[in-house]
């Protein structure tokens, strides 16, 4: 569960994103291998790589290098407004590794949390690509198992490697928008279910209008535009806690939002998404020896995690019906953990029943029925989604709604309030970066096919 605003609160290196494309520096993707599975084939490799997202990038204008955003302020002179600015601006390559702590090696890729270079960089948020290396790769989940490899050892409270599918355009959205000629290659057209703001184009436009800069994050600030679309959070994770959410919208693929309206903003659930999702975390579901270091899922070391999504007909043009888990670690599969919570069946998996019982028993609000639940996320499936590989810290909530008590203020033996070890003042952004600059997460070994295809065991 994205707390509104976790995404779009990054700490970004002090430049942004624009719709053209910049020729400065040569935009060169970090290879990155991957296997597509059937029960009856086996695994094939697929040599495709990663691209940054364009939020982190370097802007500037089209005939030098002027900056067209400087910390978390426009440049009024090129960016009086939004078309005229995304005329005016274009987002250029990166250096990977050196600006963004970004490696890859064979089937793994490494996010490092806190990179110095010539300016400080945190986080980082980056997107599979097509093998053709022009477009996003495609992922229609229905009736299909997701599995990789991963090491949280180095992602202590208040950090999130995240990995998750947004319901984002293959192109990033070049060919609906004139405007934007960057494309996927420059990792354009970022969409989730918090209907984030701090996304500087949208549409093919600047998010000039209305920007705030942010209050407490030196980079970043929010526009009258946000970006929806129905967000599959895979892993959302630390070495403390884990959760699977699926966050539906009433909307199907990319759809611009304005604030005050149907963004979400001082509403939460007023935007066209759903924020909260309904997520399994096992600490939160009452197993609080399932996940962390030593337990069950040791996340002192590396393991697989498998993610199935099951059809009522199984059918890759099902229903979506059942979103189940399970982990593989040392060679032995594990299954996830049960709900041991007061008024809930011993679920193991998201299920619409699981998700009525859940916010039946936790009080919380049904955001996530109102959207369409596990159908219109479906619906997204079924359509394709693209896969997105994150590390980031969070200036809205401090990380607290994945491993601490949260809301801090309420009685954290009452049903769903505690969700991790972490303690109720961790995960300050400024601490965590300075006290925690050497974390990092690896994902590897990326598998995707038939249910069953993607993981063995001794």
């Amino acid at each position: 569960m994205f707390n509104k605003k976790a995404l779009t609160l990054f700490s970004l290196l002090a430049v942004a994103c624009g719709q053209q494309a910049g020729t400065q520096t040569a935009e060169t993707h970090p290879p990155l291998t991957w296997e597509s599975c059937t029960t009856a084939g086996g695994c094939t490799q697929q040599s495709s790589s990663v691209v940054l997202d364009a939020n982190w990038r370097w802007v500037h204008v089209t005939t030098g290098y002027t900056n067209c955003y400087t910390g978390n302020t426009w440049n009024a002179t090129v960016c009086p407004d939004g078309t005229t600015c995304a005329q005016n601006c274009a987002l250029d390559g990166a250096d990977y590794e050196g600006t963004y702590g970004i490696s890859t090696s064979g089937n793994a890729l490494t996010l490092n949390f806190v990179t110095n270079s010539a300016q400080k960089n945190v986080g980082s948020r980056v997107y599979l690509m097509a093998t053709d290396d022009t477009a996003y790769q495609s992922f229609k989940l229905l009736n299909q198992e997701f599995a990789f490899d991963v090491d949280v050892s180095q992602l202590p409270c208040g950090l999130n490697g995240a990995v998750y599918f947004s319901q984002m355009d293959t192109d990033g959205g070049a060919s609906k928008y004139p405007n934007n000629k960057a494309g996927a290659k420059f990792g354009t057209g970022y969409c989730d279910s918090q209907c984030p703001q701090d996304i500087k184009f949208i549409n093919g436009q600047a998010n000039v209008e209305g920007w705030a800069p942010s209050t407490d994050d030196p980079n970043a600030g929010t526009g009258d535009m946000g970006t929806c679309c129905n967000e599959m959070d895979v892993w959302e994770a630390n070495s403390i806690s884990a959760a699977v959410t699926p966050h539906p919208c009433s909307v199907q693929g990319q759809t611009a939002c304005t604030a005050g309206t149907n963004c979400g903003g001082t509403n939460r659930y007023g935007s066209l998404c759903d924020p909260d999702g309904c997520d399994f975390n096992s600490y939160r579901m009452g197993d609080t020896t399932f996940y962390g270091p030593s337990m069950t899922v040791d996340t002192g070391s590396k393991f697989t995690v498998v993610t199935q999504f099951l059809t009522n007909d199984n059918t890759t043009t099902g229903t979506l019906s059942e979103i189940r888990r399970l982990y593989v670690q040392n060679g032995q599969v594990i299954q996830n953990s049960k709900v041991n919570i007061p008024g809930m069946d011993a679920y193991d998996s998201i299920t619409e029943d699981f998700c009525d019982a859940q916010k039946a028993a936790f009080n919380d609000t049904t955001s996530f029925q109102n959207n369409g639940g596990l159908t219109n996320m479906g619906t997204a499936m079924g359509s394709g989604m693209v896969l997105v590989l994150s590390i980031w810290d969070d200036y809205a909530a401090q990380m607290l709604w994945l491993d601490s008590d949260y809301p801090t203020t309420a009685d954290p033996t009452q049903p769903g309030v505690a969700r991790g070890t972490c303690a109720t003042d961790s995960g300050n952004p400024e601490q965590v970066e300075s006290a925690s600059a050497s974390a990092s997460v690896t994902y590897s070994n990326i598998k995707f096919g038939d249910i069953g295809s993607t993981y063995t065991s001794n």
